[in-house]
């Protein structure tokens, strides 16, 4: 219960404000979101992995999904979206992500299932629950450029903290130095976009 009530006061304190600013503030449906819908089915790819509960092989597949889910959303912000220099960005992302899916799928040629630690499984399904709350209460407003930047923090931040978790509790050198750059890596985009946001009130 105690988790639930962040979440449930992040809600109220967003309805206030949409009644508050209801002129000003035009929301779109989830639903009918492409960046969102993009969002959503990255979380169902995951979700529906199955665990082995070996930090190596499971960190490495859910991050090429998680991967997948930033190059599927950046490709539409490259092709279809109005800022210049978020196009410039979506399209590094695309180049960065790539290139780092490679990098993964040749670490699990490298590996076998031999190393259970039940405790990051834990920690990976905290974090997915809690991704799918945060991106239950986003404000999306049909602006590409504005949602785009938005949703890529929520995924960014969501990919911090699987990563954080993989050096927490596994054994690889080789994958945590790959996990340590996507933390910095990420870490660096997310302020970008804070920036941009900040910059391009909508």
């Amino acid at each position: 219960m105690k988790k639930i009530m962040p979440i449930a006061a992040l809600i109220i304190f967003i309805l206030a404000a949409c009644n508050k600013n209801s002129d000003e503030l035009r929301l779109q449906s989830h639903d009918e979101n492409r960046m969102m819908d993009s969002l959503h089915a990255m979380m169902s790819r995951m979700e529906a992995m199955p665990m082995t509960d070996d930090p190596e092989i499971d960190f490495a597949k859910m991050m090429i999904m998680h991967h997948d889910g930033a190059i599927n959303m950046s490709t539409v912000q490259s092709q279809e979206g109005q800022n210049d220099s978020l196009k410039r960005f979506s399209q590094k992302v695309i180049s960065a992500q790539t290139l780092e899916i490679q990098e993964l799928k040749d670490f699990l040629t490298t590996q076998s299932v031999n190393n259970a630690v039940p405790a990051h499984s834990a920690e990976h399904m905290a974090h997915m629950k809690k991704m799918d709350q945060m991106a239950d209460v986003q404000l999306i407003t049909g602006d590409l450029d504005n949602d785009y930047a938005t949703l890529l923090i929520l995924h960014h931040n969501s990919a911090i903290e699987d990563a954080e978790a993989y050096i927490m509790f596994g054994n690889n050198a080789q994958l945590k130095s790959m996990a340590q750059m996507m933390i910095d890596d990420q870490t660096k985009e997310i302020q970008e976009l804070s920036n941009w946001i900040k910059s391009n009130k909508r």
